[in-house]
């Protein structure tokens, strides 16, 4: 029986030993996960980043494109703007003496 006490001994050792290394298996499998989470969570915070930057860029390439056009348009409009009051003075101008003419009439007829 002795034998047979040893031998059970034995394996319930062997058991307990497998058990110890099942526990400090599970052990590092969850120190792992934390660490690839960890990591994961890092290229996520990277990536967002990264993609906010490129965004930024990109919505300040576009205003300034917007920037630029309007200004052009603008411009434009200035330009016309100036040419229909040049246009308009000088109709004033060629019309003044008659317009003259015409109110003073106006007057003495009156």
């Amino acid at each position: 029986m002795s034998q047979t006490g040893t031998h059970v001994d034995g394996i319930i050792k062997s058991l307990s030993n497998l058990e110890s290394d099942i526990d400090s298996l599970n052990l590092k499998l969850e120190d792992m996960k934390k660490q690839l989470n960890s990591k994961a969570q890092k290229e996520i915070d990277n990536l967002m980043t990264k993609t906010k930057e490129i965004a930024t860029k990109e919505a300040e390439n576009i205003i300034s494109e917007s920037k630029s056009k309007a200004q052009t348009e603008s411009e434009k409009i200035h330009q016309k703007g100036e040419k229909n009051l040049a246009e308009i003075q000088k109709n004033i101008e060629s019309n003044f003496d008659s317009a003259v003419k015409d109110v003073i009439s106006s007057v003495l007829k009156a």
